[in-house]
């Protein structure tokens, strides 16, 4: 394998309404869309997407769910390590106005131990922190064999502070630093502090702030994509993390600045599509979202 993306696995289920209703009441949604989800499952598709099939860890239950997410793995040539659960997990999401609700069923109640896999060809790891042990297993692993290793740090988790040891590029939220107490720029100490040589907050539209080494802080603005193209931004954050790890796994982008350039028009189109897999982009698409929106004007400093 040339990748192991680690994480849980839902079928996402993602609709366009204007109002959910109460009580008695219906509501007929204008679209409508079902796909795989989970964060690094998601990113993982993305890697396929682009170019480059990633094998999967991930949750798998015994029922028609986990068949047709096993049928969806299938059409990317993505293989799947499963790890037994007794129902598959279901996200119910709900984009408006640049915004998603969600509701999310999930087991992560694992059955048996994480597979003990052989990383002869892997150049990657990400991770999104769930299935901590395996996640820190492998994060170990990797670290030692001098494999990329890459955190989607979407939540503070319950190993989060002793995975960041072993972690080469942690590109966190807002909700991260939230739980952390910390501002943007504290977060990114945070990161320095646990020895991540890459870190980086992602702030919605207004970009990513980021660092590599002992360099300074650098802003890379967003896209400036006119909102009237944005229909779904649920999954967007997951195509950035699967972009940047397709590129570096490419050897066609050689620095930092020239993988989240590339991840950032991936998110461009990512969020002008309704559901993940409508929202996966090729590398054609990458381009052309490069090429026609220009970067939104910087905000001021955090």
């Amino acid at each position: 394998m040339e990748a192991l993306f680690i994480g849980q696995a839902y079928i996402d289920i993602t609709f366009l309404t204007d109002k959910l209703p109460t009580g008695d009441e219906k509501t007929l949604a204008r679209d409508y869309a079902v796909s795989f989800g989970g964060n690094a499952v998601t990113a993982g598709f993305t890697c396929a997407k682009l170019g480059i099939a990633p094998d999967i860890m991930c949750s798998q239950a015994n029922d028609w769910l986990a068949r047709m997410f096993l049928d969806m793995a299938a059409s990317y040539n993505i293989s799947i390590h499963g790890r037994k659960v007794k129902e598959s997990s279901l996200s119910f999401i709900m984009p408006k106005d640049g915004q998603r609700a969600i509701v999310r069923c999930r087991d992560d109640h694992y059955l048996h131990p994480f597979q003990h896999l052989t990383l002869d060809g892997c150049r990657a790891l990400h991770l999104d922190g769930h299935m901590p042990d395996a996640a820190l297993h492998y994060a170990r692993a990797c670290r030692d064999a001098g494999i990329l290793t890459s955190l989607d740090g979407g939540a503070v988790r319950e190993n989060t502070e002793e995975l960041l040891r072993f972690i080469d590029a942690a590109i966190v939220s807002m909700r991260f630093c939230e739980q952390l107490g910390l501002d943007v720029g504290e977060t990114l100490d945070y990161l320095r502090a646990r020895g991540c040589p890459v870190g980086g907050v992602t702030v919605g539209d207004e970009g990513l702030y980021w660092y590599e080494d002992q360099g300074p802080t650098t802003h890379l603005p967003a896209l400036d994509v006119p909102a009237s193209k944005v229909v779904d931004s649920n999954g967007a954050g997951d195509v950035f993390h699967g972009a940047y790890v397709y590129a570096f796994l490419s050897g066609e982008h050689a620095t930092w600045t020239d993988r989240f350039r590339f991840a950032r028009a991936a998110s461009a189109h990512a969020i002008q599509h309704l559901g993940n897999e409508a929202s996966l982009p090729s590398l054609e698409n990458v381009r052309t979202a490069s090429d026609l929106w220009p970067e939104k004007p910087v905000a001021a400093a955090f």
